[in-house]
């Protein structure tokens, strides 16, 4: 189900019906990356039926990007009872967004006594040692991630390529920002927000 928010009471609404979890995309119609990144979550959409899926276009509800601390379009929020538990800027795949919103795929990290919730998925190749280091890092922080070999998957590399400009590996994508390379501080910043 995909319907556009008209204002904030709508949202209100929409909120209140789909209290367990939504996903609700910022739109802008003057950006085209945002055009792209629609016909992506549409086609998401369209063959997951049980997620709801809001989009709100910034130039007519103006301020609701702010509550939900989005900062660019596209920009893709998931909430869960309330709660934004996810954010991904920039064009994604449909299978992308099946995969996050699957809820297959999240690690928890321990932050004093609350545990939070984090996608991570590592893009690696055979061979890299660079890619074995940052799964090793990875595990020794209690981290689970899903491991993508692109040499196997072609339609992941396409896609990494389109969102990084790199085909170089490895690539780690924690709840939708991607690191290219293995950098431990980046990491450490993204696991502990």
């Amino acid at each position: 189900m995909i319907e556009w928010i008209e204002n904030p009471k709508q949202l209100v609404q929409a909120q209140e019906k789909n209290k367990d979890f939504l996903v609700l995309y910022f739109y802008a119609n003057f950006s085209s990356s945002a055009k792209r990144a629609l016909t992506e979550l549409e086609q998401f959409s369209k063959e997951n039926k049980e997620v709801a899926v809001f989009i709100i276009d910034v130039e007519k509800v103006r301020g609701i990007h702010k509550d939900f601390g989005v900062k660019n379009v596209p920009t893709v929020v998931a909430v869960q009872k309330r709660k934004v538990i996810r954010k991904i800027e920039g064009i994604q795949s449909a299978q992308f967004y099946a995969r996050i919103f699957a809820g297959v795929h999240y690690s928890h990290y321990k932050s004093g006594k609350n545990a939070v919730s984090h996608t991570v998925i590592v893009y690696s190749g055979p061979g890299c040692p660079h890619c074995a280091a940052a799964k090793a890092y990875l595990r020794r922080q209690g981290i689970n991630f899903r491991d993508i070999d692109i040499s196997r998957d072609q339609h992941a590399a396409q896609s990494l390529v389109r969102r990084s400009g790199q085909m170089g590996v490895p690539q780690i994508d924690i709840n939708g920002h991607l690191i290219v390379g293995f950098d431990k501080i980046k990491i450490d910043q993204l696991i502990s927000t």
